[in-house]
């Protein structure tokens, strides 16, 4: 199923992640990526169209739920999701419970897992 018309964006400070993810994700959504949570917020500010956010938690600077609360402040009718390669930890569980991030993955992320994820939280709008 495609759905070009979902704009997501996708934060990992490795460019290597950012890639496979844009592979990956490409032929079903327009994907828009960014190497950090600052240029993320600034990719969300210049970019209206964007309403799903993927963003990777251990990060440089900040980390993926830092990044996603300061986006979310203004943003706020984005989906927000975090890929991460650790197990969930403290920061992730309250995020999850604060209704901050809709669902958390895991690395190597499974393609039909964030799929079907990102179709239903679309499918509210």
């Amino acid at each position: 199923m495609e759905n070009k018309g979902v704009t997501i964006l996708y934060v990992d400070d490795e460019p290597v992640n950012l890639r496979i993810f844009e592979i990956n994700f490409r032929k079903k959504y327009h994907v828009v990526t960014s190497i950090s949570g600052e240029k993320g917020l600034e990719k969300l500010q210049e970019n209206g169209d964007i309403i799903v956010v993927v963003s990777d938690m251990k990060m440089p600077g900040m980390n993926g739920i830092e990044f996603i609360r300061k986006a979310r402040k203004k943003f706020s009718h984005v989906f927000y999701f975090i890929l991460t390669g650790y197990d969930i930890t403290s920061e992730i569980f309250d995020a999850l419970n604060e209704n901050i991030i809709q669902k958390y993955f895991r690395k190597p992320f499974n393609i039909k897992e964030i799929s079907e994820a990102i179709d239903s939280a679309v499918d509210k709008l």
